[in-house]
């Protein structure tokens, strides 16, 4: 008896193959963020009460990571394995930016004391690509491959010049406010290519302000978001006036040099 063919061509068993394929990938991908530097150690325990899966489900994908070295069997659980380190390796030299970049963010952060931040569009988040810590005690900090949402904050804003509407509706069904947020957006990134730079108060996370401004790629599109951020009880206005005039002339500088990363806009 022969097999049904599905619309590409191939078979059902075939599709439900590529399916169940996926559905893996997924899961093992979904055991490998468990670990973090705050749980360095998951048991199949935790692997079985985080995720949903049956035991032997989640002990044969254990056993296919720690084979292909991604997780190690250590006495007390599993860790991060050894075969990381090549692929760590491969993404920080496909992700380091250019040493005049990264002198330009350290100097910006010596100016201005405050947390200078490199952010990029990933789908419906921002990722911080680079950071210059403040030197203050007090101080907003996030870690480098870091995800976060783009329904607020001035780096979202000026990232979001060059955004289609699709997107925007998206966003705004990702946030608290619902698909109503999307004119919210729209009045912040006018305001935003109005004046060339963004800011937020306490709009994410209570407390906290950051100042941006965007950078252009080889593209001439918006690359990423440049940001000074800390406690917004330093963020008057007449800082935030200071902050901007130099985040505006180190972010010209950086699009004039034809800002270029993996994730720039090639179109």
């Amino acid at each position: 008896m022969s097999k049904p063919n599905t619309p590409g061509g191939g078979t059902a068993s075939d599709a439900e193959s590529a399916g169940q394929g996926v559905r893996s990938v997924q899961r093992a991908v979904e055991i490998m963020s468990l670990l973090s530097e705050e749980r360095p150690v998951v048991t199949v325990r935790d692997i079985i009460e985080a995720t949903g899966l049956a035991k032997t489900t989640v002990i044969r994908l254990v056993q296919t990571l720690e084979q292909n070295g991604l997780l190690w069997a250590a006495p007390n659980g599993y860790l991060a394995g050894p075969g990381l380190w090549r692929w760590a390796h491969l993404a920080r030299s496909s992700w380091e930016l250019p040493p005049e970049t990264r002198q330009f963010m350290r100097e910006l952060g010596a100016r201005q004391r405050e947390t200078v931040n490199l952010y990029m569009i990933r789908d419906i988040y921002r990722v911080c690509v680079a950071q210059q810590e403040s030197p203050q005690p007090l101080r907003h900090v996030v870690h480098v491959g870091d995800e976060l949402p783009l329904w607020a904050g001035a780096s979202a804003k000026v990232l979001l010049l060059d955004a289609p509407e699709s997107l925007l509706k998206r966003i705004a069904l990702s946030s608290p406010y619902g698909e109503g947020h999307v004119k919210r957006l729209r009045e912040w990134i006018e305001e935003a290519a109005h004046r060339g730079w963004a800011v937020s108060h306490g709009e994410r996370e209570e407390g906290l302000s950051a100042v941006a401004v965007p950078i252009a790629g080889r593209s001439g599109r918006v690359a990423a978001a440049l940001s000074l951020s800390g406690p917004t009880v330093r963020f008057t206005d007449e800082k935030v006036e200071r902050f901007a005039g130099d985040l505006r002339g180190v972010g010209e500088e950086l699009s004039e040099r034809g800002f270029d990363h993996p994730l720039s806009p090639r179109h």
